[in-house]
């Protein structure tokens, strides 16, 4: 608990009536900060599991048998994104973080480009109009393999730790011109 300036316990979850997105955010911090991985894995298998109802859609679905499924599958999306972005730029040095939110920026739109491209092959290679059903096939297994990357965070062997940065530590090196000679 934290303390007010008069020494009185404060609650972190205080003021939800003005900031309820603050709100849930710092109660996802406080319960799954530590436990990155297996958070961020069950957001992904939200996102699966959406795939998977969404193959499993009728011959003739209504318009509300889609829209929820869609739903699931964006919610799965939405609520990784924000958090692993997070964590990727925390992770960089503090000089650097603008870089790793560029690089967080292109990679997303990277696999954007690549994933309509993979979208666009299964429907060409895709016999008898089973197109669709294919590509979420293989979205949901692409997915279920996002989910056990994910899930390897948790083991030792993959966090290698950041090496400490100080500042002006390392030098650049200088190029040879007039002055260096």
């Amino acid at each position: 608990m934290l303390a007010a300036a008069d020494g009185t316990p404060r609650n972190p979850l205080a003021r939800p009536r003005r900031h309820p997105l603050r709100a849930a955010a710092r109660m996802f911090r406080m319960l799954f900060w530590h436990k990155f991985g297996v958070a961020f894995a069950c957001l992904i298998a939200v996102l699966g599991v959406g795939f998977v109802l969404l193959t499993m859609l009728p011959a003739h679905p209504d318009t509300v048998d889609i829209l929820w499924r869609i739903a699931v599958c964006g919610a799965g999306m939405g609520l990784f994104q924000q958090p692993n972005a997070r964590a990727i730029v925390m992770a960089a040095p503090r000089e650097r973080s603008g870089g790793a939110g560029a690089i967080q920026s292109s990679a997303r739109l990277l696999g954007q480009s690549i994933g309509a491209a993979m979208v666009a092959l299964v429907f060409g290679v895709s016999t008898g109009g089973r197109g669709a059903l294919t590509a979420l096939v293989l979205a949901a297994c692409l997915a279920a393999a996002a989910t056990g990357v994910s899930l390897t965070r948790q083991f030792d062997f993959v966090r290698t730790g950041r090496p400490e940065h100080k500042p002006g530590a390392t030098k650049p090196a200088e190029a040879p011109g007039p002055a260096a000679r």
